[in-house]
């Protein structure tokens, strides 16, 4: 579907050829002397149109309005996800009237107003059709994004041209999450790195067993061993700023299909695991935001891919690998695989000199028991890195929420064998976890975003939501350089040069 923003006020608004005209009341509406204003001061009076978020009141053929519907929809106090649920609500209710056009009017896009409810938009719409014929997808073609005032539209256009990037990334992200296994093999999953590749500032590079096996990716290798599927490590490189600036990179856990090896899943649910590459989804929504928009920052993708099989050939418990970094690992559990391979891509990260490194997977269960499927886990060493993570979150409506990384929980992953198990126990898993990758992370700052509670829903609505898309994407554009004054240029000028590390307070 097409967004469009355009200067809108109520009687514009009134006036416009629309299917389907939405307009989001605020608590602090204050109305004018239009027909709509007037429609919204009798369903108030009626109370037919109150404050709580998500009310909303259908008017059919109103008089004076061009749209065959108008939904009159509260968003409360106006607050970011008070608008996202409340346009969730009304577009979800048009589903049987099935628009071709939507104008959606707000009173103001301030505060993520305006990211939430052009997502919102698009997560009600999106169908997925790849491997369903009958599926019927969305026949809405444009959306009409309204603002009262062209100074709003003029200061808005940065955050709107945002929100449509993000939009795309998330679909990409949902759609590459969405694939059974056998539709979304790491081959696949490279073809589709390789077409965001061509996209302007952005190069892919895929490297297949015989290069990974000769940068020495033991762990990596050992967990691909069981599958028929040849392995894949992907690079891209995003290049929007100066050479000379060092990088962001994302690391993304792209296991297509996860038994658990050897130490194979229970049954039930396991088609799930076809989930288990949303890390890796992730990464590549990011980048296909990051291509729309162009901004000036250096940003890496890193996705080491493959399938965990229980062939003949598989990873044993007991089994020593080594890693690319030189360190032995005793593989007690072949279920715990992701850290196996996300361990080799960390090391890797080291040669771009990068200004962080972040990696994104759907690690462990235990991250579910702890956080629910409502927040990602987070964890950091890096105090300046987690909180602006944990802002980029809040911003995007996709929050985290920041673990401890104590010392002490590494105590479980000692091995009689290696230099470190890749399990310690049921008891704080996610954190063992964590624990486990920052070993392999010492040489810059470094985080680690536990999506498995966040990255796919079940039951009923059964699918991949894109997260953490939002999240990283909010993040890097806060990376961006500002236009400084001519003052600010002066104090940048002689300002010492900060530098973080890994283990920052």
């Amino acid at each position: 579907m097409n967004f469009e923003l355009k200067t809108l006020d109520l009687t514009a608004a009134a006036a416009l050829k629309t299917d389907v005209l939405i307009v989001l009341v605020s608590a602090a509406f204050k109305p004018a002397r239009d027909t709509l204003s007037g429609l919204i001061v009798e369903a108030r009076k009626s109370g037919d149109l109150d404050s709580s978020p998500a009310k909303m009141l259908s008017v059919w053929r109103a008089d004076g309005v061009q749209a065959g519907r108008v939904l009159l929809v509260s968003t409360g106090e106006g607050q970011a996800r008070q608008v996202r649920q409340a346009v969730a609500a009304a577009v979800a209710s048009l589903k049987s009237v099935a628009p071709k056009s939507l104008t959606l009017w707000m009173e103001d896009a301030t505060q993520h107003r305006l990211h939430a409810a052009t997502q919102a938009v698009a997560d009600t719409c999106y169908v997925y059709t790849a491997t369903k014929p009958t599926a019927k997808a969305s026949v809405l073609k444009r959306v009409v994004l309204g603002l009262p005032t062209a100074s709003q539209t003029k200061n808005a256009k940065p955050d709107f041209d945002h929100a449509c990037a993000q939009v795309a990334g998330v679909a990409l992200a949902k759609e590459w999450g969405n694939r059974p296994a056998n539709h979304a093999t790491p081959s696949m999953l490279a073809k589709v790195a390789q077409a965001l590749g061509k996209k302007p500032r952005v190069r892919c590079e895929v490297l297949g067993p015989a290069e990974i096996h000769k940068l020495g990716m033991g762990s990596f290798a050992a967990v691909a061993q069981g599958s028929r599927e040849p392995m894949r490590f992907i690079v891209l490189h995003y290049n929007g700023a100066a050479k000379s600036e060092a990088p962001t990179v994302l690391v993304g856990k792209g296991i297509t299909f996860d038994t658990g090896g050897i130490s194979i899943k229970p049954a039930a649910g396991m088609d799930e695991m076809k989930f288990d590459m949303c890390g890796a989804a992730s990464v590549l929504g990011t980048f296909e935001a990051l291509a729309q928009l162009q901004p000036a920052i250096n940003v890496v993708g890193l996705i080491p891919s493959c399938e965990n099989m229980p062939d003949g050939l598989a990873l044993k418990p007991g089994d020593v690998v080594t890693s690319m970094s030189g360190q032995t690992i005793e593989v007690l559990n072949t279920d715990a695989e992701g850290r196996l391979i996300l361990c080799d891509a960390l090391t890797y990260a080291k040669r771009f000199k990068p200004r962080a490194v972040i990696d994104i997977a759907t690690l462990t269960g235990a991250c579910v028991v702890s956080l629910g499927h409502v927040r990602s886990g987070l964890f950091s060493a890096s105090d300046e890195l987690a909180h602006a993570l944990e802002a980029a979150g809040e911003a995007a409506l996709d929050p985290c929420w920041r673990l401890p990384l104590d010392d002490d929980y590494a105590e479980g992953l000692k091995s009689n064998f290696a230099d470190v198990a890749n399990v310690g126990g049921r008891d704080g898993g996610a954190i063992t976890a964590a624990k486990f990758l920052q070993r392999f992370a010492k040489d810059y700052p470094w985080a680690h975003l536990d999506i498995a509670g966040s990255a796919w829903k079940s039951g009923a609505a059964k699918g991949a939501t894109g997260r953490p898309v939002g999240l990283l994407l909010h993040y890097l554009l806060g990376l961006v350089p500002q236009p400084a004054t001519q003052g600010q240029a002066k104090l940048v000028k002689t300002a010492p040069r900060r530098r973080t590390s890994a283990s920052a307070a």
